[in-house]
């Protein structure tokens, strides 16, 4: 993928009057206001499936918070098929896999990036035992010393059809946003997603309708 593509991706960044990147304000104003009581610091962002831009709307609703003068705190927690690194042009020698795994301590593997308010967890190498890293204490206390140290912290998750690590996840942060494809995503996939996040302990707060891959 091409850094024009990438920053393409960054609408909320590059193009803040666009109305997209009002899109990602609206949807942070909505996760606000249901937090009023909830107390919820740590939103994982999930899809039903594979391409439906739920790392594009991460990386995007991550800006949009940072936008408004909060410490945010973005990891991408797929360790399968990660692209924050390159959605934000980031090192992956280091991150969320190795910071799990004991290699690196979780200061070395947070990223600044380009956007003041704005700090990225990359997701690191592709580790052979992806469920066991995400289903770790270390994972509940990396989560845990992120709630201390920012405001926000966005959890990009793999998609619910790769298997468990959406739902481990999930499980583990405080809110849940459901990304859905505009004309891709079938109505009975967004119902199982759905009904497979709200048997986590995590709450779904909302919905987004995206027209973009990945």
């Amino acid at each position: 993928m091409s850094r024009w593509m990438r920053k393409r991706g960054l609408i909320a960044g590059t193009n803040p009057k666009s109305a997209a990147a009002e899109t990602y304000r609206r949807l942070r104003t909505g996760i606000e206001l249901a937090n009023r009581t909830a107390g919820m610091k740590t939103i994982a962002i999930a899809s039903a499936e594979p391409g439906e831009g739920k790392s594009t709307a991460s990386a995007n609703l991550a800006i949009a918070y940072a936008q408004a003068n909060r410490s945010v705190l973005l990891i991408d927690s797929d360790l399968r098929a990660p692209v924050q690194h390159r959605i934000f042009d980031l090192p992956n020698e280091t991150g969320l896999s190795t910071a799990l795994a004991g290699r690196c301590g979780i200061a070395e593997a947070i990223r600044p990036t380009a956007f003041a308010n704005l700090q990225v967890v990359c997701a690191g190498p592709i580790p052979s035992n992806p469920t066991e890293l995400l289903d770790s204490d270390g994972m509940t206390a990396l989560l845990e010393a992120a709630k201390e140290r920012f405001d926000i912290v966005i959890v990009d998750t793999p998609s619910l059809a790769a298997g468990a690590d959406a739902l481990i996840v999930s499980d583990k942060c405080d809110g849940a946003v459901l990304v859905i494809r505009r004309g891709k995503t079938k109505f009975d996939a967004v119902a199982k997603a759905k009904e497979s996040l709200e048997s986590c302990r995590a709450r779904l707060v909302g919905a987004v309708f995206n027209r973009t891959g990945r």
